[in-house]
């Protein structure tokens, strides 16, 4: 690619009215899709919802992985995790940053603190501007012991609350700074701000969101934004001291981690706001795309767990995905795609040549209006789909709570699932056990058609079964590459520092 690619742009495009020199690209952390109002009325996410209204909507959009590692390849590099490495990075991938800064495109990226998105599996890559607020959590016992331990620095932070808002109104803040500053929030904000203030166009400005992440510790606006006013923050604790002691989650703790975890969507939800008001001043709103997604879903005990267990069902891996494309008229896209799409797409509004290593397929044609298939496959459940399934990958070991996340496929069974709009087939390769589900008849997946499949279901297996087994080889043929050539001492080791912030997310 040369920096001549740069010269063509969707306005090029004679069947499209986009007029795109920029786009911005929003991930969140663990953000299931009818965690913000364009997938459900009843939530409480304005900015999103006005993103939706000018853009477009995709209703059946799906991660490739039900963890940040496992998902992110195919967000960033348009591939499936282990697809060339046989571990969870993207060192040697073709990324959506390499492609577009070898065209000439500004690049930023800016990670609040995950540590799976960091310079050890690859992610700046390509990015002019990268940093990843990974910092040294210092030397003292009671700092390392509060970045192992984020719910105890929750709870100090949620019981000195009164005085923190005390203080805002002194020195008339808004009350809107979040309880655990490792969300690194506002870093995030200041360092994409600077990035677009000093950026010649065209430019590519990735974000990623954290709060979302457990354990959810918002500012205390938000809870009373997205509560009944009566919730108080102090009662918040209740379901922190529970979940951290290992107690049984009753319906009053549920409740309060629901309300903690949509009072997070909102806080990010009104950072996207600040974001946009940056675009806007630095007077580049109107020639913007602005994409958001989330890289992952999170559970609610849909299937008896909390988090993002190694687990394929659709509150982990049904994600938002909406995109405003100036000069786009958008709308609500039924057909199913997967967030491997994105960097197709991205590098279509900016007109560069996509990389041949890409597995996913630009969207621009759905933006401009061209309908993804929308086949029901209830109709016909043997026919070949227009769209092939998004599969999605994960490995879990001898138990589903097991710690760490696997970073290689000798970790655990490898589970894949297929999914298209009416389907959810999952098999375990190793175990050979699989479950089939109906979303149109069982939209919380309850039902394993596949334990006693009828002629209807055993139809919709001899289609999907094919794509997992397929996938599965894939991997399996990959893994075995690359542990051959690391060799018996190819062991994947990692700093203090970043061990201590995988750890504060849950990851020993």
């Amino acid at each position: 690619m040369t920096s001549d690619s740069t010269t063509a742009s969707a306005a090029d495009a004679p069947d499209g009215d986009a007029t795109v020199s920029n786009v911005v690209l929003v991930t969140v952390d663990s953000l299931r899709a009818d965690a913000v109002s364009p997938y459900d009325a009843e939530r409480h996410s304005p900015v999103i919802d006005d993103l939706a209204d000018g853009g477009t909507v995709f209703d059946r959009a799906f991660a490739t992985g039900n963890w940040t590692p496992f998902s992110f390849p195919s967000i960033l590099a348009s591939e499936p995790v282990f697809a060339r490495l046989g571990d969870i990075g993207v060192d040697e991938s073709d990324t959506l940053a390499e492609a577009l800064s070898e065209a000439g495109i500004a690049t930023g990226g800016f990670n609040a603190a995950n540590g799976f998105l960091t310079d050890h599996w690859g992610y700046p890559d390509g990015f002019d501007e990268f940093e990843s607020f990974v910092t040294s959590v210092g030397s003292s016992v009671y700092s390392r012991y509060l970045a192992a331990h984020p719910t105890v620095e929750a709870w100090i932070q949620l019981a000195t609350s009164p005085v923190r808002r005390f203080g805002s109104k002194l020195r008339g803040d808004d009350d809107d700074r979040p309880f655990l500053d490792a969300s690194r929030m506002f870093d995030v904000e200041d360092a994409a701000t600077e990035f677009v203030d000093d950026a010649d166009e065209p430019f590519f400005l990735w974000i990623h969101y954290m709060d979302t992440h457990t354990p959810y510790v918002p500012a205390p606006r938000y809870i009373r934004e997205v509560s009944d006013g009566i919730v108080g923050t102090h009662q918040m604790l209740h379901a922190h001291a529970r979940t951290s002691l290992g107690l049984e989650v009753d319906e009053r703790t549920l409740r309060e981690l629901r309300t903690l975890y949509q009072a997070t969507v909102r806080q990010v939800d009104a950072s996207v706001g600040r974001l946009l008001d940056g675009l806007d001043a630095a007077g580049v709103a109107d020639d913007t795309a602005v994409l958001v997604a989330g890289d992952h879903g999170e559970e609610f005990q849909e299937h008896g767990h909390l988090a993002h267990y190694p687990k394929l069902y659709d509150e982990l891996i049904h994600v938002p995905l909406v995109a405003d494309v100036p000069g786009l008229d958008g709308g609500r896209v039924d057909g199913h795609v997967g967030l491997d799409a994105i960097p197709p797409t991205v590098a279509d509004l900016l007109g560069v040549e996509p990389s041949a290593e890409w597995h996913g397929e630009s969207l621009l044609p759905a933006l401009r209006g061209d309908a993804v298939s929308t086949r029901d496959s209830a109709d016909d459940p043997a026919a070949e789909p227009t769209d092939d399934p998004v599969v999605s990958v994960t490995v879990r070991g001898e138990d589903v709570t097991q710690q760490p996340i696997p970073r290689s496929l000798s970790d655990g069974d490898l589970l894949v699932s297929a999914r298209d709009n009416d389907w959810t087939y999952v098999e375990n390769v190793d175990a050979d056990a699989a479950e089939l589900y109906h979303l149109p008849s069982d939209p919380t997946q309850q039902e394993n058609l596949a334990a006693n499949p009828g002629e209807r279901a055993q139809a919709v297996i001899d289609r999907l079964k094919p794509v997992v087994d397929a996938h599965a080889e894939l991997l399996r043929e990959r893994g075995a590459a690359a542990a051959a050539e690391r060799g018996e001492d190819g062991d994947d080791e990692v700093d203090e520092d970043l061990e201590a912030r995988l750890e504060a997310l849950g990851y020993n």
